[in-house]
């Protein structure tokens, strides 16, 4: 007996239909329902072993957020089968194929891609028997990951007790930039007892070294991150220095 592959079985009581080659009918014997398909998709019909093909399925995908350089992501779902098309589809329509595929198991694919536009995609997956899935939603994000303007290292020397603005960082990216200290030190009342401005990246004191009163260098790193998620570190630091009538900053 062969095995006859179809995507449906619809037919109810009586109903005559095709499967493969003309001539290949099965008269059903009573309805075809989802509970007559084992947890294998196949049933039997007259002898006849019909496995219904099911279309894969997309969960979500790691990272969802890359720049425009190749990168490797990871698609999670199920029903693949080594070894599938995957293809990147712009909400614009482009369509581009990912530059490799790598079939860890029926669960899990590894790709390659490289997107030289800036936006959001739907992942496609289709399998090698044409059974294919997209994205419910626009699940990649490519976009520009932010880079600093201002150099790394020293940002002046300022006087000990100093009140007022004491640096401005600054970083671009092609969304909105959120500053943060990622270290204990620039924020640190102990330390240099600054604030640092998460939208403008003002850094600012109302007593610059706080109770210290030996010059010192507090070293730290800044985080800027944008609207997508995407980081970048620099390392700057800032020195005090005792002595020096009038205050301010010394660059």
């Amino acid at each position: 007996m062969s095995e006859v592959k179809v995507n449906k079985i619809s037919p109810r009581t009586g109903t005559t239909f095709t499967i493969g080659d003309a001539g290949d009918t099965v008269t059903t014997a009573g309805d075809i329902s989802a509970n007559s398909i084992t947890a294998s998709n196949s049933i039997t019909l007259n002898g006849e072993a019909i496995t219904a093909l099911q279309n894969p399925t997309f969960t979500s995908i790691s990272p969802d957020t890359i720049t425009n350089d190749q990168t490797s992501i990871t698609i999670t779902g199920a029903g693949f089968v080594s070894i599938p098309v995957v293809e990147a589809v712009s909400t614009t329509g482009v369509i581009t194929p990912a530059d490799s595929v790598t079939f860890n198991n029926s669960t899990s694919l590894t790709c390659n891609f490289t997107l030289t536009t800036d936006g959001t995609y739907y992942i496609r997956i289709e399998n090698n028997d044409g059974l294919a899935v997209r994205s419910s939603t626009a699940a990649l994000t490519v976009s520009d990951a932010p880079t600093w303007t201002t150099a790394a290292g020293t940002l002046g020397t300022i006087a000990g007790d100093f009140s007022g603005t004491v640096a401005t960082v600054v970083a671009t990216s092609d969304s909105a930039i959120t500053y943060s200290e990622t270290t204990n030190v620039l924020t640190n009342a102990s330390l240099a007892n600054c604030t640092l401005n998460s939208s403008t990246g003002v850094i600012s004191t109302t007593d610059f070294a706080g109770s210290n009163t030996t010059a010192a260098t507090y070293t730290f790193t800044l985080r800027a991150t944008d609207a997508e998620g995407q980081t970048a570190d620099r390392q700057f630091s800032l020195t005090s220095s005792f002595g020096a009538t009038g205050g301010g900053q010394f660059n």
